[in-house]
């Protein structure tokens, strides 16, 4: 199997059950013009976000990594009535794209963007008293995704569901030795994952036009 036919079946898939519609692909359109990295979840990743953040009914949903908010998009066409997303990117620049791509979207009402680390922007909505949400989605910078997954637990609820993208890396996960911070980061997320008593948790690998990666997937037993 070769990366040509993962992409062939992804965007098989695509056509039949994930088409991107107009709002999607200006905002893909919009991102590749203003020179952002082409890191979005693929079609069929935002189709699966979408889904799961319905089967949660998750009426109040907190996204760490906008980027050109694709993936925001994804997740606030889930939000019932009256639902809220929360997104935060460090990366003023890539919230300009994603609020225009946002606003396209006819999704402006639901979505509040939060500029700055992820690390800082946490603790001010904290005591903000935000939260807490019914799924989590964190796909900013990995080499802080250990405490990215500390946070989104203090800010879920039980039965809550928290969905962390790329931690399988092409494989370099496996690699104990690796100087690269962001695996360094991944295994960390994960020794953490595997330690919390408080969540139920698995990770799926996958393959598709994004490459070899994967996802983990947690829901909150009990409160942190």
């Amino acid at each position: 199997m070769s990366q040509n036919v993962w992409t062939e079946v992804d965007n098989y898939i695509c056509g039949l059950l994930a088409p991107n519609d107009p709002a999607l692909q200006a905002a893909l359109k919009a991102s590749e013009a203003a020179g952002l990295p082409a890191i979005q979840v693929s079609a069929t990743q935002g189709k699966f976000l979408y889904l799961l953040a319905r089967l949660m009914r998750a009426s109040n949903i907190l996204e760490l990594g906008t980027l050109g908010g694709y993936s925001t998009i994804w997740l606030a066409r889930a939000l019932p009535p009256k639902g809220r997303l929360l997104t935060v990117d460090a990366n003023p620049k890539h919230t300009e794209v994603a609020r225009s791509n946002v606003a396209f979207a006819g999704l402006s009402d639901c979505v509040e963007f939060h500029v700055g680390p992820g690390l800082a922007v946490l603790p001010r909505l904290a005591r903000e008293g935000r939260g807490p949400f019914d799924f989590i989605f964190i796909d900013a910078n990995k080499s802080d995704m250990p405490e990215y997954f500390d946070w989104a637990l203090r800010f879920s609820r039980p039965g809550g569901l928290i969905i962390a993208d790329n931690v399988i890396r092409d494989g370099k996960v496996l690699d104990a030795s690796t100087t690269d911070a962001d695996i360094q980061g991944v295994r960390r997320f994960n020794e953490r994952l595997a330690a919390e008593k408080t969540v139920s948790a698995t990770e799926l690998q996958t393959v598709g036009s994004k490459g070899y990666d994967g996802f983990a997937m947690a829901v909150v037993l009990t409160e942190a």
